[in-house]
């Protein structure tokens, strides 16, 4: 068991070892949900709450789970908090549950947020594996709403459905790039962040 730093436990997943641009892991969010920005950051938020409380709940567990069943109490706990989130969603933002359906459900089998009870919440203090999960959960989050902004701005012209290209770029013959709000685009933005990322931090690179 490690002591609390900050900067190693929420900071470090948001930039420097981001869980979908490094560890590459939940990129399948990011093909389903970034059409438009509204439902990546509704996306975003769900999985930042469910990695966060969920991480929180298996450390407040960890010296009482038998480890033969380890797996199973972590996916009652993700399932639990899975539920909350959605039933929340069905009663405050209805429109933006129903377009999401499944893919609320399926961040029960979201690698990150089992991930991080597994190599980081079963062997840490509640506080420290509260705000690991935070930190992931967010930096999951920012990948989803930089790839949604691009997919929503240059393939639709708008940002959260309102316009944002002015109706005389369209007098002026622009289109808007329908290949952006195809899955294989999600996909090529996706790797041009990491790309970019790579290329910033040297020590990412393979030797």
């Amino acid at each position: 068991m490690k002591d609390f730093d900050f900067k190693e436990t929420f900071l470090n997943p948001i930039f420097k070892g981001n869980p979908i641009s490094v560890l590459v892991l939940g990129i399948c969010s990011s093909l389903a949900v970034t059409v438009q920005l509204k439902g990546a950051c509704v996306m975003a938020l769900s999985v930042t709450i469910v990695t966060a409380l969920s991480s929180l709940v298996a450390s407040l567990l960890r010296n009482t789970i038998p480890n033969r069943i380890r797996i199973i109490v972590q996916l009652v706990v993700v399932a639990l908090m899975v539920i909350l989130v959605d039933q929340v969603l069905k009663a405050y933002v209805y429109s933006v549950s129903k377009t999401l359906s499944v893919y609320i459900g399926l961040i029960i089998t979201n690698c990150i947020v089992m991930g991080r009870i597994e190599a980081f919440a079963l062997g840490n203090k509640p506080f420290a594996s509260f705000m690991d999960g935070l930190g992931n959960g967010i930096g999951y989050g920012l990948i989803l709403v930089i790839v949604a902004f691009f997919r929503e701005l240059l393939g639709s012209g708008t940002l959260f459905g309102f316009r944002i290209i002015p109706e005389s770029f369209y007098d002026l013959g622009y289109m808007n790039n329908g290949l952006m709000i195809l899955p294989p685009m999600a996909l090529i933005l996706l790797g041009c962040i990491i790309w970019a990322q790579r290329s910033i931090q040297k020590e990412l690179q393979e030797k």
